[in-house]
């Protein structure tokens, strides 16, 4: 079957991921309904909607038989591809990061910093990123009762951690966060860089674009520097990087220096002030992690399950094959609904209530198989560490006015957490 057109709409429209209701009323229809079938939606080419647990972890599993870089590895319209494949001489990708590619590339590019992300390595990072915490809880307790705890603290403490890690001086992390919450947050007038709602696909390509160039000219600079003067930082590893006895191309490299700069602090930040969205609307939970806070690591894993900042990847098939019972085509595009799967009631039970203690909890927020998240390490212990020093000193929290999210089908998360707050 077709799936019905306005639950094909909900899954392609940013505002109902701003609800976040509307978009997961719509994916619990088809989960029960049409778990895996065609979405036919206006302005776009038809797609694959998949929306259990289970076979999401099956595509992505079988990483050389759905490819992220045959087509846009995100959902775009027919208009916006067109543009893209024009500026990028027949590439369906603005950029090509190892989010838009495939082995034998994906494998090369990643073992560049892989080492970097391993919990081997993050263990020595450990105490400067506690130390950073303490001053964006202090900051917090400076503010007395009340504060947006998405804008005062979540957003800049995954942010000030990376950049450190990247090498991206702090008074330029601003910037970062700017053109972060702008390539993101496209859909989004709040965010967006013009400000206003984007009916236009070209218009809003033109913003994304002068966004990434942005990225580039910053990052363009910083690479001759790390060649001249390399420092013990990621972007000396990426600027003076080979792949393939090369050094990266152009576009390889300020697409490293991009995804690092973005998803390496706004997923984190995303699921940080959903998680205390969370605990403020749920005072049992609140109170249950702050009496045990052993449960910490697993209330880290709740939260990530919870928001899930990426909403999607895209893949397409390379040969005629079957997923559950249905005949893919090669070619065929797959949206692979990442809130779907962490709400499927045949994995999660009451998948619709945040439970600080959840266990067992495979949640599939990072992905799954070669394209598992990079800095999935890196994300849990910033998230963690934040807790163990927040949650002994916070004696109480609740929301002080509407909390509201981003509207993005891609990657969102809370924009205002406005909490009153009591502090030991």
């Amino acid at each position: 079957m077709t799936i019905p057109k306005e639950i094909a709409q909900d899954v392609v429209d940013p505002k109902a991921y701003g609800d976040w209701n509307r978009s997961h009323a719509a994916f619990a229809w088809l989960r029960k309904n049409a778990p895996l079938d065609v979405a036919e939606v206006e302005g776009f080419d038809p797609f694959w909607v998949v929306t259990r647990h289970a076979d999401i972890l099956n595509i992505e599993r079988q990483n050389d038989l759905f490819h992220n870089e045959d087509r846009s590895a995100t959902l775009t319209t027919i208009e916006a591809d067109r543009r893209v494949r024009e500026m990028m001489g027949g590439s369906p990708n603005l950029l090509r990061s190892l989010v838009q590619m495939d082995n034998p590339d994906h494998m090369q590019y990643r073992r560049l910093t892989q080492s970097w992300f391993m919990p081997q390595n993050l263990r020595g990072l450990e105490g400067r990123i506690r130390e950073i915490a303490r001053g964006f809880i202090d900051k917090m307790a400076e503010k007395g009762t009340e504060c947006d705890f998405a804008r005062d603290v979540a957003f800049l403490y995954p942010l000030h951690v990376i950049m450190e890690v990247l090498g991206v001086p702090a008074a330029d992390e601003p910037r970062m966060l700017k053109l972060t919450q702008e390539l993101f947050g496209t859909q989004d007038p709040d965010v967006n860089r013009a400000g206003k709602e984007m009916q236009d696909a070209g218009e809003a390509l033109n913003m994304i674009n002068a966004t990434v160039l942005d990225f580039m000219t910053y990052f363009n600079a910083m690479t001759e520097d790390r060649r001249k003067t390399p420092r013990e930082d990621l972007a000396s590893v990426i600027a003076n990087g080979a792949v393939y006895g090369q050094p990266l191309g152009h576009l390889e490299a300020m697409s490293y220096y991009i995804i690092a700069a973005t998803a390496g602090h706004d997923t984190t930040s995303n699921t940080t002030a959903g998680a205390l969205w969370a605990l403020a609307e749920n005072p049992g939970e609140f109170r249950k992690v702050k009496d045990d806070l052993s449960l910490i690591p697993a209330m880290v894993e709740e939260s990530i399950r919870w928001e899930t900042p990426v909403k999607h990847f895209m893949r397409t098939a390379t040969a005629d094959t079957e997923v559950a019972g249905k005949a893919i085509r090669k070619g065929d595009w797959l949206f692979l609904s990442y809130p779907s799967g962490n709400r499927d009631e045949a994995v999660f039970d009451d998948a619709y209530t945040f439970k600080a203690d959840r266990t067992p909890n495979k949640h599939v927020a990072f992905g799954y198989g070669a394209h598992v998240c990079l800095g999935q390490h890196l994300g849990r212990m910033e998230m963690r560490v934040l807790w163990e020093e927040l949650l002994p000193r916070l004696k109480s929290v609740e929301l002080s006015g509407p909390a509201r999210r981003t509207q993005a089908n891609f990657v969102c998360g809370p924009k205002e957490v406005p909490i009153r707050f009591e502090m030991a």
